[in-house]
């Protein structure tokens, strides 16, 4: 008999990994890693998804593929609270004629969200790693570009806006699929890139786009067996989405505190060293 084990496709073998872990997952660890995250992201209107992903690798020792069912589920939470408290600040009167927007990326987003989640159950677990790696650079450089670069529309004919509305809409499905994100640090800035929308309301309309973005990719990972590890950590999903919950709040409470010209470069060295811990992860 070889002594050589394949690694497993599709989340073979990586269910039964978890469940033999989760007793060392404690409740008191889940609530305060996901109001640290929650904090973060609330200091700069997002959700914290993109710290919470690397924690759930390299800190309470999830697998790729599990990582990013466990962190697409407590994104799910986390936008579909924070919408409402969304439109206090943007009413919805402000925000429902821009519906045209919203149904342009999502044209495009719910493919790529199912295409994102088909690619990631898929690939091997090596693989998904270097994957989830390289897209925390993209989000790190997406974060410089629209809090320190600067931005503003660009100047595009209506056809060619909603082709390119569809196409990035596509990008960004399969992108938020892949690493189990809302996807608003892509959204808000294509948002006021190719409609010229302030980037405060951008924000309540990267919502509108994300909650069925997240809903389509959170069913095609509900049929494959991986998506087992969600029934094993219930209780643990549940107890760090609260926490990311309230950190947000508190976030969004501490925002402008930190000047940002401080606070988005230690957020991208936190970006981009994720990268290397989980590109290097076995």
């Amino acid at each position: 008999m070889s002594s050589s084990r394949q690694q497993p496709k599709h989340g073979d073998g990586q269910v039964e990994s978890s469940v033999g872990q989760v007793t060392r997952r404690s409740w008191p660890g889940a609530l305060w890693w996901g109001a640290a995250i929650g904090v973060l992201g609330g200091m700069i209107g997002l959700g914290g998804a993109e710290f919470r992903l690397p924690l759930l690798i390299s800190v309470f020792g999830f697998v790729a593929l599990q990582a990013v069912i466990l962190n697409k589920a407590m994104s799910l939470i986390v936008v579909i609270t924070a919408l409402p408290a969304r439109l206090i600040v943007v009413p919805y009167a402000e925000a429902a004629p821009q519906w045209p927007i919203v149904v342009n990326l999502l044209c495009g987003s719910l493919a790529g969200a199912w295409i994102g989640a088909t690619w990631a159950t898929r690939m091997r677990s090596a693989t998904l790693y270097r994957v989830l790696a390289v897209l925390l650079v993209v989000i790190a450089a997406a974060l410089a570009w629209s809090h320190i670069g600067g931005m503003s529309a660009a100047s595009l004919s209506p056809v060619i806006r909603v082709v390119a509305g569809v196409g990035a809409g596509v990008a960004i499905g399969i992108v938020a699929a892949l690493m189990g994100v809302a996807g608003g640090e892509l959204l808000i800035p294509t948002i006021v890139l190719l409609y010229g929308v302030d980037i405060k309301l951008a924000g309540t309309l990267s919502l509108a786009v994300s909650l069925p973005t997240m809903i389509v990719a959170f069913t095609r990972y509900s049929r494959d067996q991986s998506f087992q590890v969600l029934r094993a950590n219930t209780s643990f999903v549940v107890v760090m989405a609260a926490g990311s919950v309230i950190g947000t709040v508190l976030g969004g409470l501490l925002l402008g505190v930190v000047p940002p010209v401080v606070l988005i470069p230690v957020l991208i060295a936190l970006l981009l060293l994720s990268a290397v811990k989980v590109w290097r992860h076995d």
